[in-house]
C-alpha cells in the first residue's frame, strides 16, 4: 500500500483501504438538517389550516416534503413527497398532493432535497458483523494483524486459547497473504491460536495443532482439507469440514442486548431487512425466533426477518432432516411482517478454498491439476436432503460455490421436479460464484432464483490465485445473470464478509475491488438495476412484494434518507453513501449523530 506524503492526496488504494476500515455507521451530514415544520403551518386551499380538520383516514401522521423519493415501483419513478399513517405510506408524489393529507396533528418534515430509498434489505446475512473475538477487520498490513494478536496473547491468562473474529480476508492486507506458522508462533509461542477467517477456514498456531493433536499425518476427512506446503508441512490452515477436528468452547449465548445492539448496527447503515440463512455466532433459529418475539412485544423490534432453518453439510440424511424439524417447531412460513420462517439452507461445497469446480484449480493450488475443490455431500446425499424439506413443505435454499456444484445441486433438483412439477419453484441459488451458460437454461427452466454477495469486492487477488484470473474476472457474474432473466436478491453475507451494503451496491455497480482493481468489467450493471436488488427484488423473493419493498401508497413504511443523490453522485463516491435517517414501519430507528435537528 502507497502511503501519501504529509499534505498530499492519498492514492486512490490508501483511500478506499482507509474507508475499508469503518463501517459508516455514525457519519452524519455536517450542517444540514431534518426540519421539522409545525403542523397546519403554510396550510393551503387542501391543508391543515386554522380551524380545518380532515377526516381521520385522510390525515397522514406525517408529511415528508423536499426530497427526492427513488420509488424504486415498476417504472422507477422519483417523487417530491410522500404521506405516512399507521406505518404504511399513505400517498406518495408532489408536494402540493401531499397538502390534502396535513391535518391538525400532522408532522411535515422537511428533507432538505435529500434523496429517499425504500428499507435496504441484505438477502444474505448472518450476522452485523464478525462476531465474538480479536477483531482483524481493521488491519491492512501484517504487521498490524500481528500487533494486534500479540496485544490479545499479552492480556491473555497463561496457555488461555485466543480466538479472532470472522469478517476479515487476507485481500484486506497489504501482502495479500495469511500470516504463515512461523508467524503466528512466534506472536504466540505458548497459547493455542485459532483465527477464523470467514465461515469455512481457520488458521491455527503450533500450540492449537498440538492442542487437537493434528499432525503431518493426520487425515484430511471428507470434505475437508489439512493443508500442508510443498515439503509437507503444515500451514496451520484448516479448511470446510476439517475445521471439525477442533473441539472449541460453546460460544456466549446470542441475547436480547445482543440482538437489539445487532438491529442498531444494520438501522445504521439503512438496512431494515434482513434474510438469514444460518444464524448468528450463539444461537440458532428457535431461539433467535423467540428473541425477535420478545423484542416485538417490548416495542423494541426494529428490523424485519425471514430465517432459514440450518441443514449445513455435515447433514446428508432425512432423518437429520426430521430431527431439525421436529426440534424447531417452527412450520414453514410461520410468522409475520417483522418475522417468518422463509424455509431451510443447506449446502453442497466450500468456500474460496472449496468451492467444487469442473476444472481444476490453477497452481500451486491446483495440485498438478488434480484438486477440483471439496464437495461436503454426496449428489445422493444432498437428493436425500432437499427431498425431505420438499416432503415437509419448507422452501430450500443451497450454498454453492463452483459449477461442478451446482451441475449435483441442479440434477438433484431436476429429479424432485420431474416426480412432481413446480415442487423447486422459488428455491434459491446461494452465492453462485461460478456459472456456466448452459446451466443458466437450467436454472430458469426450473423456476429458481439467485442470491448474490459481492466477495469478489474484497477477496478478488484470492480468488484469481486459487482459480486463474480469467475464471475471476467472472466471479458472481450479475450482468450475465440480468441478460438471462433473473430478478437478483442483493446482499453481503456479513459476518463473513463486511456488512456494509453500499460497498456492495458499488461493486455490483463498477466491479472495482478493495485493492485489485477491476475484474470483469462486463459484469458491471447499472445503479437502478442494483437499487432493485436490494430492495423490491428482495421482497419479491419473500413473497413480500404487494406489502413492502418500494415506496408505493399501502405499502410497510420502511424507508431511508440518503447522504447524497444515488443515481447522480460519481461511482467513486457510491460506496461512501451512507444513511442520514432510517425508517421501519413509518418509526425513526436511526439518525446520524450530528443530525442537528431531532424527530421528534
Amino acid at each position: 500500500m502507497r502511503v501519501a506524503a504529509s499534505g498530499a492526496t492519498p492514492h486512490k488504494e490508501t483511500r478506499r483501504m482507509n474507508k475499508f476500515r469503518t463501517t459508516g455507521w455514525g457519519r452524519g451530514i455536517g450542517a444540514t438538517a431534518l426540519v421539522m415544520a409545525a403542523a397546519g403551518c403554510g396550510g393551503g386551499s387542501g391543508g391543515g389550516g386554522a380551524g380545518f380538520s380532515l377526516p381521520r383516514e385522510t390525515a397522514a401522521q406525517a408529511v415528508y416534503t423536499n426530497a427526492k423519493v427513488l420509488t424504486v415501483d415498476k417504472g422507477n419513478g422519483v417523487a417530491e413527497a410522500f404521506a405516512v399513517k399507521d406505518g404504511r405510506f399513505l400517498k406518495v408524489g408532489s408536494r402540493a398532493e401531499m397538502m390534502q393529507h396535513i391535518g391538525d396533528d400532522t408532522r411535515v418534515i422537511d428533507l432538505g432535497g435529500r434523496t429517499v430509498v425504500p428499507g435496504l434489505a441484505d438477502g444474505h446475512l448472518h450476522g452485523a458483523g464478525g462476531g465474538p473475538g480479536i477483531d482483524l477487520s481493521g488491519t491492512r498490513t501484517m504487521a498490524e494483524l500481528l500487533d494486534v494478536l500479540r496485544k490479545a496473547v499479552a492480556a491473555a491468562a497463561s496457555g488461555q486459547l485466543i480466538q479472532s473474529n470472522s469478517d476479515w480476508h487476507e485481500a484486506q492486507l497489504q501482502e495479500v497473504r495469511m500470516p504463515t506458522l512461523v508467524e503466528l508462533d512466534a506472536v504466540a509461542p505458548e497459547h493455542p491460536l485459532v483465527l477464523h477467517r470467514g465461515g469455512l477456514t481457520a488458521v491455527l498456531n503450533s500450540a492449537a495443532l498440538a492442542k487437537w493433536k493434528i499432525t503431518e499425518n493426520t487425515v484430511s476427512p471428507p470434505g475437508g482439507l489439512i493443508q500442508k506446503d510443498d515439503s509437507g508441512k503444515l500451514t496451520g490452515m484448516l479448511i470446510n469440514n476439517a475445521r471439525s477436528l477442533m473441539v472449541l468452547p460453546t460460544p456466549k449465548k446470542f441475547d436480547s442486548a445482543d440482538l437489539e445492539e445487532m438491529q442498531r448496527k444494520l438501522n445504521a447503515l439503512g438496512i431494515t431487512s434482513v434474510r438469514v440463512p444460518g444464524m448468528f455466532t450463539g444461537t440458532d433459529v428457535p431461539a433467535a425466533y423467540a428473541l425477535i418475539r420478545q423484542l416485538q412485544a417490548q416495542g423494541k423490534l426494529n428490523l424485519r426477518f425471514q430465517l432459514l432453518l440450518n441443514s449445513m453439510a455435515p447433514v446428508s440424511t432425512a432423518e437429520q432432516v426430521r430431527s431439525i424439524i421436529a426440534a424447531a417447531k417452527l412450520p414453514p412460513g410461520e410468522g409475520d411482517d417483522w418475522a417468518r420462517i422463509w424455509g431451510a439452507k443447506t449446502s453442497v461445497d466450500g468456500g474460496f478454498e472449496g468451492g467444487f469446480m469442473t476444472r481444476p484449480y490453477s497452481e500451486p493450488f491446483g495440485k498438478g491439476g488434480t484438486f477440483y475443490g471439496l464437495p461436503l455431500v454426496t449428489a445422493q446425499a444432498h437428493e436425500e436432503v432437499v427431498r425431505e424439506w420438499s416432503r415437509s413443505k419448507y422452501r430450500v435454499a443451497v450454498h454453492v460455490v463452483g459449477d461442478a456444484a451446482l451441475d449435483q445441486v441442479l440434477a438433484a433438483w431436476e429429479n424432485l421436479d420431474k416426480a412432481a412439477p413446480g415442487a423447486v419453484r422459488g428455491w434459491t441459488i446461494e452465492h453462485a460464484f461460478v456459472v456456466r451458460e448452459e446451466q443458466l437454461v437450467r436454472i430458469r427452466a426450473l423456476g429458481l432464483n439467485l442470491s448474490v454477495q459481492s466477495h469478489l469486492y474484497v477477496a478478488a487477488p484470492v480468488l484469481a490465485s486459487y482459480w486463474g484470473r480469467a475464471r475471476a474476472e467472472h466471479v458472481t457474474p450479475v450482468k450475465t445473470f440480468m441478460k438471462n432473466a433473473f430478478q437478483l436478491v442483493g446482499g453481503t453475507d456479513s459476518g463473513n464478509m463486511p456488512v456494509n451494503p453500499f460497498w456492495a451496491m458499488y461493486h455490483f455497480i463498477t466491479r472495482d475491488t478493495v485493492n485489485a482493481g477491476v475484474y470483469g468489467s462486463d459484469e458491471r450493471v447499472n445503479r437502478v438495476d442494483v437499487l432493485r436488488m436490494f430492495t423490491i427484488n428482495y421482497a419479491d423473493l419473500n413473497g413480500e412484494a404487494e406489502r413492502k419493498g418500494s415506496i408505493e401508497a399501502g405499502k410497510l413504511a420502511d424507508f431511508v434518507v440518503l447522504s447524497a443523490d444515488y443515481l447522480t453522485v460519481p461511482e467513486a463516491e457510491i460506496e461512501n453513501l451512507t444513511a442520514v435517517a432510517t425508517y421501519v414501519d413509518g418509526r425513526q430507528v436511526y439518525r446520524a449523530p450530528d443530525l442537528s435537528v431531532a424527530h421528534r
